[in-house]
Order: structure tokens, then C-alpha cells, then sequence
């Protein structure tokens, strides 16, 4: 377990860090945040849905993306209308809530059940938002080509396009590339 104070944390929004954390940065501007986080790359993403809920759902999908080893920890405020839509809405954008010392989700009393039955649903096409990249790779896998073809032509590794359909397959909560294609082209996401 980390000692007092050293695990590194960013902020995105206006809440207040625990005491037992170091905050190398806070973000006000959600949109800033992928950018920071990439370049500063904290052990925790401590991001608030208050005020800037919107704002930060935006960025989870790039941010998750882009600093897959950074857990987000999204936190509702005792102001919100609906946590438990806040928090789906968080994991359903990429965000993945964390116990920071053995990496297990943590979801407050009553909220775990309707996170994990809502999560197991395909989501509402409406309500997808992929990264530029995944959408590049999603086109990609419509037209039929195998990940070693479509890293070739977007210039990455074999692994990272898979990474990018993996975490499309979940965020949409489909089984296999087959389900994926015709979600895809079906629901207009290409």
C-alpha cells in the first residue's frame, strides 16, 4: 500500500484531494486535461462531475485512451440529481473507478448493482462517443480489415488496435468484432 502523500494525483474540477495524496496538477478546464495528463502521467485522475459534468464526461474516452494506466476515480457530489446515471455515464465514457492500492472498483452502497446491469447493455448509439482514433479503427474493421492490416495503415502495433477494439467491444457492451461491425454500420457509428 502507498505511504502518506505519495501517490501521485490530477485533479480535473474543483474538488477537494485527499489529504493522504500528492496534487501535481489541477485542471479547471476538463478539455485541458488528456494533454496534461499524458505529459504528467499521475498514478490517479481525481475527476469531478459537479459543475463540469458534461465537460468531463467529454474528455474520459480520450483521457482513458491516451493514459490507459492512469485510473480515473469519477466522483459524484452529494448535488447531483442522479449519481448512479453520473457514475454509468462515467464508466460508459471510459472511466474505470479504482481502489488505488489492488486496482478494484469501487462504487458506493446501492450503486454497484445498477452500474454493472446498466453496463452489460449495449449503449444508446446517441450516447457513443469514440476517440478520433477509435473511430479511424472502428472504419477500419467495417471495411473488413484484421488488425495487422489496419495498424499498418494507421501506422501502430498490432496490440494497440486491438487495445482500441477491446475497449470499443466494452464501452458498447458487444461479444465479439462480428457484433461490432454490424452495431456499427446498423446504428451509423461509421
Amino acid at each position: 500500500m502507498a505511504t502518506s502523500g505519495s501517490v501521485t494525483v490530477v485533479v480535473i474540477g474543483d474538488l477537494p484531494a485527499p489529504p493522504d495524496v500528492r496534487v501535481v496538477a489541477r485542471i479547471d478546464d476538463p478539455r485541458r486535461a488528456p494533454r496534461l495528463v499524458d505529459d504528467i502521467r499521475p498514478q490517479v485522475v481525481l475527476a469531478g462531475l459537479g459543475r463540469d459534468r458534461d465537460a468531463v464526461l467529454a474528455v474520459l474516452p480520450e483521457l482513458t485512451t491516451r493514459v490507459p494506466g492512469s485510473p480515473v476515480l469519477a466522483v459524484s457530489g452529494p448535488g447531483a440529481t442522479d449519481p448512479a446515471a453520473d457514475v454509468l455515464a462515467a464508466v460508459r465514457a471510459g472511466a474505470r473507478v479504482h481502489l488505488v492500492a489492488d486496482g478494484e472498483a469501487v462504487f458506493g452502497a446501492g450503486l454497484a448493482e445498477v452500474v454493472l446491469e446498466e453496463y452489460s447493455r449495449p449503449a444508446d448509439p446517441a450516447q457513443v462517443r469514440l476517440t478520433p482514433r477509435e473511430a479511424d479503427v472502428l472504419r477500419l474493421v467495417v471495411e473488413g480489415l484484421t488488425a495487422r492490416q489496419t495498424a499498418t495503415r494507421l501506422v501502430l502495433s498490432p496490440r494497440t488496435v486491438e487495445n482500441h477494439v477491446q475497449r470499443v467491444l466494452r464501452r458498447l457492451g458487444l461479444p465479439n468484432r462480428a457484433a461490432l461491425v454490424r452495431y456499427a454500420v446498423e446504428n451509423g457509428l461509421v
